[in-house]
């Protein structure tokens, strides 16, 4: 299982939702073997003045939190956010320096879903990779 934030600055990240997500979702998919039809994104566009960003950054700076259910190697992380990165940059022209990306995993039992605890879910896809 997993769910994606995404925040940036309303009149950068509007007009790119649609791709962003195609982008993010893909990465996923490829680096964590997520099924092709598990996709939970959700934008959170921010005015200028609700939209604090560090020194060196640009008015793309995007903020990318993916919550995961705990169990992938350091490997597969390492490689989803590899990719996020490098296709964030080559398909939006967003810098690197732009981007950051925080995965935060819980416990199975910590998630509920399809009227279930998490760890009492038969998922159709491994975690364990």
């Amino acid at each position: 299982m997993g769910q994606v934030k995404i925040y940036g600055l309303r009149e950068r990240l509007n007009s790119i939702k649609r791709q962003l997500s195609d982008i993010v979702h893909g990465c996923v998919v490829e680096a964590l073997v997520f099924p092709e039809d598990k996709r939970a994104h959700r934008f959170f566009p921010l005015e200028r003045e609700d939209f604090f960003w560090p020194a060196g950054r640009t008015d793309a700076y995007t903020i990318i939190e993916i919550g995961l259910i705990e169990g992938r190697s350091v490997a597969a992380k390492k490689r989803l956010i590899r990719l996020l990165l490098d296709r964030i940059n080559a398909e939006l022209g967003i810098s690197q320096q732009d981007i950051e990306i925080c995965l935060t995993e819980s416990p199975p039992h910590n998630w509920g879903f399809r009227g279930m605890h998490g760890d009492e879910v038969k998922l159709n896809y491994r975690i364990d990779i």
